[in-house]
């Protein structure tokens, strides 16, 4: 049995510390995990969760709950441990909150980028939460997976995750599934619900409670729904930036709207006389009378991270539900189109207002990289895809103890920066 955390030489080295001092290692952990210990009643549960943030720190080649137990507990420490993720009345909301304050503590409440995006997790089996044939994005192809959706918030040069939440497909709540619903912790109360649907609510409640970003983003896979960009909920001077495809319309000039012509023979009209036609954002792209200029976006590692950019001030488009031919004018938008070195282009859309600094286009379009860092980093050292539970509860608490295990390491690379002196 285990009597120290061992901590993974790899997790050392991404923070840029080159010697393992596990003293001064388990004094700032411990002092890093007494708020989240004041939301747990149990001392019991205490050691069991602080054991488990301990192992996804350590060098165990899997981090899943049996290796964890019996690297630190031994044999008698698995089933609870089990428990703690399965069953067990752990005050979750407690924890997520308490690490929600650390988060917004370590990067600020203001000024950052608040995005979200899909993580996927290979699976075998039919017996988890979720599980399906579905596209993976890890995998790159249609693979039997599980599909989660992840909240992050970036700025002032730090990242860290918000939420999760388990994308459960539409044929798991048939009658078929009845039991495998039971089985997998998955409530009578909940219903169907898209990823975007997921995304929407997940972003709402996030500046709901308290995050005040300058900007929300996404990919295309959410960036393209207008459903959700229309849905935010956005405080004032807080704007989405999101990607999306060649296939987006714009127009480039507001189009005039007339109410429907009236006292004309036939069925009456029932959509407005729009005076414009809108323009796919890859035509804008191609169009020469739009030059590219090269800015530079961020400072990297290796120097300036430079790029063609071109910002286009126009007007979104909008079908209706009931006829998707017909488009109206939405709001006046800015279009972002970026080309990268090999001459792949990336779209982008944000309701920011006309009098928004280019530059701060500009800085937009690198706040969503973090989300990407976040899953390297949890999946990479902290187990992220390592968990065997198959209920939704298991998999909700297995994802937050790695959201704070990874804030941990965010605040010990800072800890280090502060410290450690330079080099004469």
């Amino acid at each position: 049995m285990r009597t120290d955390t061992a901590y993974d030489p790899e997790i050392l080295k991404a923070v840029r510390m080159e010697v393992a001092n596990d003293e001064r290692l388990n004094t700032l952990l411990e002092e890093y995990l007494i708020p989240f210990a004041k939301a747990i009643k149990h001392k019991s549960q205490r050691r069991y969760f602080d054991t488990y943030i301990k192992g996804l720190m350590s060098g165990l080649r899997r981090k899943s709950v049996e290796p964890i137990a019996l690297a630190f507990l031994g044999e008698k420490g698995v089933r609870p441990m089990q428990e703690l993720l399965k069953r067990s009345t752990l005050n979750e909301d407690g924890l997520h909150a308490v690490y929600k304050e650390g988060v917004m503590a370590l990067i600020g409440r203001e000024g950052g980028m608040l995005s979200v995006d899909g993580s996927d997790f290979p699976k075998k089996g039919k017996c988890s939460a979720g599980v399906k044939r579905q596209h993976c994005g890890n995998v790159g192809k249609t693979e039997n997976c599980q599909a989660g959706v992840f909240i992050a918030y970036a700025g002032n040069n730090n990242y860290g995750l918000v939420d999760r939440e388990l994308y459960i497909p539409a044929e798991w709540f048939t009658d078929d599934y009845e039991e495998m619903r039971r089985k997998c912790q998955i409530p009578d109360t909940q219903v169907f619900r898209t990823k975007n649907q997921m995304a929407l609510y997940m972003l709402n409640a996030a500046l709901e409670a308290g995050f005040n970003p300058e900007w929300v983003g996404m990919d295309a896979a959410f960036g393209c729904d207008h459903k959700l960009l229309d849905g935010l909920e956005l405080p004032d001077n807080v704007y989405y930036f999101a990607a999306t495809n060649a296939r987006e319309r714009v127009y480039l000039e507001r189009p005039v709207v007339e109410p429907p012509p009236k006292n004309v023979r036939g069925r009456p009209c029932k959509y407005p006389l729009v005076h414009g036609e809108p323009t796919s954002v890859l035509v804008v792209a191609q169009d020469d009378s739009f030059p590219w200029e090269t800015v530079t976006l961020t400072e990297g590692s290796k120097g300036p991270i430079q790029a063609d950019v071109k910002r286009v001030r126009c007007t979104a488009c909008r079908t209706s539900e009931g006829n998707k031919s017909f488009t109206m004018p939405g709001t006046d938008i800015w279009l972002y189109i970026r080309r990268h070195a090999d001459g792949e282009l990336k779209y982008y859309v944000s309701n920011a207002p006309e009098d928004t600094p280019l530059s701060s286009l500009d800085r937009a379009a690198t706040l969503r990289w973090p989300i990407e860092q976040c899953f390297q980093e949890c999946k990479g050292f902290l187990g992220m895809d390592h968990y065997e539970c198959r209920t939704v509860t298991g998999w909700n608490r297995h994802m937050l103890f790695v959201m704070i295990a990874q804030l941990f390491l965010r605040l010990l690379q800072l800890d280090l920066k502060k410290t450690v002196s330079p080099h004469p």
